[in-house]
């Protein structure tokens, strides 16, 4: 029997008079889900910053409109799909005009190269890396995913959907993410505009498969979402609620469990603005986007991205309005559609996760650009130099030491006191037998005067106070106990 929908999310919705029950899970400052009070702090909002060239979509089977990334962790290899279509012009039936799914490799996520895989001619050619041909409208948006349901078979590891319009969403699988078949001849999902990236993956906090996709509210380009106990049988479809935010176009949604902490979905979401312009005439002549080589209507429109995240549920969580991804100082990126994100946040170094973002497109220099954040690095509580804190509702938790990721200036510090659900702290964990801690690591483990084993905490619930001074405080976790070496 078709289940009527998921288990609740981890860290999703709670009594108010229960405890938070973290276990040993990493947490996360992009939303105020723990937090009871913030005195003289503030959630701040971190920008990846630009680390080269990924991809440069040059190749006679991609083409300037080349867009709808994935980049997925595959153990020792990462794996990027994107579409191609080599002319932007011609009519969709013509041979030029046909869309195609390709996929790059890289071993580690920072150099990347195209496969010779041979298997479709697509612009004249078998020497190249398209993986899928047809159907047109699922090669159109085709978003892979690496399913990581326990148990999943080996012929199905990788799993993806694509489709437009009436079509709806087709499934596909994989036992390699290069030769792909379709997981039904029907369509998988039919309720939905889908005219863009279409997203789904295993959630191992709801126990199902979720699929967030393109709809269309009152003019605006919506969020909808739908859940899958076996990725064949999917629930009616239900909307994303934004809270108290403004209705914006959500071109595209990429919301993906975070690597580090999975329980929250991370969503690098492409905000698109139609109508709104930012480049002068004289720009638009200096740049020739009235070329006919060039995507039409470039200069009409701009774009950016902003974070969303949700813990589950049909709600996202808007704290931060202001844009994640901006356009930046390259009069090429302030274009209709540029500055799409890739589904996928991926860790390239033990101080480093990448993203991936689609600069110029519509013009012959499109390209994919890496962007580097360090690991939880979306957001933080910020302190001043005058300092603040921030205490958590009550919780609870398993494990025996605190890690933080913190960051703070020479001058800075971060301190931690445990209390009771009162608020009152517990002996040998007050403020003052925290010794100040100073530096930037994401893994530090904090330690009272009476050292930092928790043990006999675990359990019985809790709140934290951390007070900073110029610091930022990206996430916390409590440890599990090491096994013996």
């Amino acid at each position: 029997m078709l289940l009527a929908g998921c288990l609740l999310a981890a860290g999703g919705v709670v009594n108010a008079q229960d405890p938070i029950d973290l276990g040993t899970r990493r947490e996360l400052m992009v939303d105020r889900f723990l937090i009871d009070r913030l005195d003289g702090l503030e959630l701040r909002l971190h920008h990846p910053v630009p680390a080269g060239a990924a991809l440069r979509l040059d190749q006679p089977w991609e083409g300037i409109v080349s867009a709808y990334v994935t980049v997925i962790q595959d153990t020792n290899r990462y794996l990027m799909y994107y579409r191609g279509r080599p002319s932007p012009t011609g009519g969709d039936g013509a041979p030029e005009s046909r869309e195609v799914a390709c996929c790059a490799e890289s071993p580690d996520g920072i150099h990347w190269t195209r496969p010779s895989l041979g298997l479709h001619e697509v612009a004249g050619t078998r020497q190249n890396n398209v993986v899928l041909v047809e159907p047109k409208s699922v090669t159109h948006n085709f978003a892979p995913f690496l399913d990581t349901r326990p148990g999943v078979p080996a012929a199905e590891r990788f799993k993806a959907l694509g489709g437009t319009g009436a079509d709806g969403l087709f499934g596909f699988v994989s036992p390699d993410g290069v030769h792909w078949s379709k997981a039904s001849e029907r369509a998988l999902i039919t309720e939905g505009a889908f005219d863009s990236q279409n997203i789904g993956f295993w959630s191992s906090s709801e126990q199902c498969y979720l699929c967030y996709f393109r709809t269309f509210r009152n003019g605006v380009r919506w969020v909808t979402r739908t859940t899958s106990p076996d990725f064949l049988n999917w629930t009616k479809p239900e909307d994303m609620s934004f809270g108290g935010a403004p209705p914006e176009h959500i071109y595209i949604n990429q919301t993906q469990p975070y690597f580090r902490a999975p329980h929250i979905h991370i969503a690098t979401a492409a905000r698109f603005n139609p109508g709104r312009r930012a480049l002068t005439d004289a720009q638009v002549k200096a740049l020739e986007l009235e070329n006919p080589r060039n995507y039409d209507g470039l200069k009409n429109d701009d774009s950016d991205a902003v974070l969303l995240t949700s813990r589950g549920g049909t709600h996202y969580d808007r704290t931060f309005l202001e844009s994640f991804i901006r356009p930046g100082p390259d009069p090429r990126n302030w274009v209709a559609r540029a500055n799409y994100p890739a589904l996928g946040v991926v860790p390239t170094g033990p101080l480093e996760m990448s993203l991936y973002v689609v600069r110029h497109y519509g013009q012959p220099s499109i390209f994919i650009e890496r962007l580097a954040l360090r690991p939880d690095g979306f957001a933080s509580a910020h302190a001043s130099y005058q300092g603040g804190a921030l205490t958590t509702k009550p919780l609870r938790f398993s494990g025996c030491e605190l890690e933080v990721n913190l960051s703070t200036g020479a001058a800075g510090f971060l301190r931690v006191e445990i209390q009771d659900p009162e608020g009152n702290p517990l002996p040998g964990f007050a403020l003052n037998d925290c010794p100040e801690i100073i530096g930037d690591q994401i893994d530090r483990i904090v330690k009272w005067t009476r050292g930092g084993d928790l043990s006999a905490l675990a359990g019985h619930p809790v709140r934290l106070k951390f007070v900073l001074k110029d610091a930022d405080l990206y996430a916390f976790r409590f440890r599990p106990a090491q096994p013996f070496q």
